[in-house]
């Protein structure tokens, strides 16, 4: 406990804040022993300048007394003691470490009277000032204030302010000579501040560095460069060649405010301790804190707060119709807070409204998620996919329609609509489903009574052409018995006119001829009996299907046409060759079935040679 610093603020304060702190403190150890004795104001009456002062401020501080009582432990404690060393501010300016400022006044439409007036107030021995030597006398010389060098910075270049620098305070250069030779007009000095006359607005300097307080006696005083001037005074001579620069972008464009290091640094300066910074909230004076008092759990808190207010702003929208703007605050207030709870639910309203019931069951389903308790996402989600089952139901999509009243009941067993649109939908596949087996057995009957009579008519059309064909047999065997009894009258009344010998030399010519053209007919019969058989099996006999034999009718008449010409043609070629040989008709059989070529051309010879005998 600081003892002195509470005998302080007792004896300013007086007897009205040793009752309240007796009051407040009256549980702590610290206060009982130090309220007893040391903490009692002096008796009999204050003294007169004491009195004064506090006459002259008027202070109306009760509020201010009751602060300090709740407060005193905290106020009085001897960690709040810095334990920073009281260096120079000139020799600290480094731009690199924080970010220097021009005087905040300067960005402010203060006027030079108020500015003036509190300049003499915050002043005080041994600050520093730098100004320029406005005129030299005998007694010394006046200089004008441009900035401050140490202590509080002010904006006073335009100010006017003038600080006499008498001449037993300007230090002497040679043993021999005028001090004051030394300095000329306009030259830039750095003095202290000696002694100040705030009501008349005067003040004296000194170059002596005993006018400084013990942490700044290593400063130099006396003529300086341009170069030396103050940080803070260089920026806020560019400042006031660009009038329209803001504090904040001042700010951002220094080169200390982009430090990573700077609250290190700042914090050593100040001397304040980062592990266990002072405060005046009981909250932080703990060491075990909750985690809803960090600063994740207390920026969503906040961010709720403020999604919470567009949403609002969004429902006041959408119930005048304003569907666009409050489509737009619900937008805005996810991008504060991605996952609020109450924008996506009115958000995914609005979806529903518009018709875009995808999205909106993705905005009630991520609430959901969210919050799984929230009563009107829950019910809007169901609603939402009940109705968007009916869609797919009218696209004839109904394992998917069937899937969604499914999720419907999954999420509210009770919600009596999808339990009745999910009923009616299975009556309705069940009768699909029959009308459909129906269906297809009727559709099977029918394509068996198409076969049955395609195969009929197949059946009808074979014995036609089986009857045309031993018809065509007949006919053909009666014409070549004609023929043949024509040509033997002719043969035989050539034969009596020619000689015999002449006869016996044709006949042996015409028996060489006619076994070369028998044995010819036999191959070119046979060749062609094994391209029937593989025409046979290149063409099948078609299926009993009216398709197929619809498709294949032509090929199979073609096939018989082929079928009857074939015996036909070989017939008619071996009654040809027979006809110069023998006046009777005989019979050539092929090589499947008759006799032998040879064995016939000997017996028709054996004829002929009986005849002529």
């Amino acid at each position: 406990m600081d003892r002195d610093l509470l005998r302080q603020s007792l004896n300013y304060h007086g007897p009205s804040l040793l009752s309240l702190l007796r009051s407040e403190q009256q549980d702590n150890p610290h206060f009982r022993s130090l309220l007893g004795s040391a903490a009692e104001p002096a008796r009999g009456p204050p003294p007169q300048q004491q009195l004064q002062g506090r006459k002259e401020k008027r202070v109306d501080n009760i509020e201010i007394q009751k602060f300090i009582s709740k407060k005193a432990d905290l106020l009085f404690a001897l960690s709040w003691k810095s334990d920073a060393p009281a260096t120079s501010e000139v020799n600290e300016d480094n731009e690199d470490g924080y970010a220097i400022m021009p005087p905040l006044e300067q960005f402010m439409e203060i006027p030079s009277m108020d500015r003036r007036e509190l300049f003499f107030r915050d002043i005080e021995r041994g600050d520093i000032v730098i100004g320029r030597i406005s005129s030299i006398r005998e007694f010394g010389f006046f200089m004008v204030l441009i900035c401050l060098g140490s202590g509080i910075i002010r904006d006073i270049s335009h100010l006017e302010i003038t600080a006499l620098c008498p001449l037993r305070d300007v230090p002497s250069h040679s043993n021999h000579g005028d001090p004051l030779s030394y300095y000329q007009t306009g030259d830039i000095i750095r003095a202290g501040i000696k002694d100040i006359d705030r009501y008349h607005e005067k003040l004296a300097v000194s170059l002596y560095s005993s006018s400084l307080p013990p942490h700044l006696s290593g400063i130099k005083l006396g003529v300086i460069s341009s170069e030396e001037l103050p940080l803070y005074y260089r920026k806020s001579i560019e400042l006031n060649s660009n009038s329209l620069e803001s504090y904040e972008n001042v700010m951002q464009s220094s080169l200390g405010f982009a430090n990573p290091g700077v609250v290190e640094f700042l914090l050593g300066k100040l001397g304040i301790d980062e592990s266990n910074p002072p405060s005046l909230m009981r909250g932080l004076q703990s060491k075990n804190f909750s985690e809803d008092d960090f600063a994740s759990a207390l920026r969503k808190k906040q961010s709720a707060s403020w999604a919470l207010k567009c949403v609002k702003i969004g429902v006041d929208y959408f119930k005048v119709g304003r569907h666009v703007d409050a489509m737009n605050e619900y937008n805005k207030a996810l991008e504060i807070d991605k996952q609020n709870v109450e924008a996506l639910v009115a958000r995914g309203a609005l979806y529903a409204t518009k018709g875009s019931l995808n999205k909106a069951i993705e905005d009630f389903e991520l609430a959901l998620e969210n919050c799984p308790t929230h009563r009107n996402a829950r019910k809007y989600l169901c609603q939402t996919l009940v109705e968007r089952g009916g869609q797919l139901e009218e696209e004839e999509k109904f394992l998917n329609a069937e899937s969604y009243y499914k999720k419907a009941l999954a999420l509210d067993e009770t919600f009596k609509d999808a339990e009745d649109a999910l009923q009616k939908l299975h009556k309705y596949m069940q009768k699909s489903l029959e009308l459909r087996e129906k269906q297809a057995e009727k559709e099977e009957k029918q394509k068996t009574k198409k076969i049955e009579t395609s195969a009929e008519k197949l059946r009808k059309l074979l014995k036609e052409e089986k009857r045309l064909k031993k018809k065509r047999r007949k006919s053909t065997s009666s014409s070549s018995s004609v023929s043949s009894a024509d040509e033997s009258g002719s043969s035989s009344s050539s034969s009596s006119s020619s000689g015999h010998k002449r006869h016996k030399k044709h006949r042996r010519n015409r028996s060489e001829s006619s076994r070369s053209s028998k044995r010819h007919l036999a191959n070119k019969a046979s060749s062609s009996q094994i391209d029937q058989n593989r025409k046979d099996e290149f063409f099948p006999v078609p299926t009993n299907t009216l398709a197929s034999f619809l498709n294949q009718k032509q090929e199979v008449e073609k096939l018989l046409e082929k079928q009857d010409r074939l015996p036909y043609q070989k017939k008619q070629v071996k009654e040809k060759d027979r006809c110069p040989v023998s006046s009777s008709s005989v019979e050539i059989p092929d090589d499947f079935g008759g006799k032998d070529n040879h064995e016939v051309a000997d017996n028709s010879q054996t004829s002929e040679q009986s005849r002529f005998t």
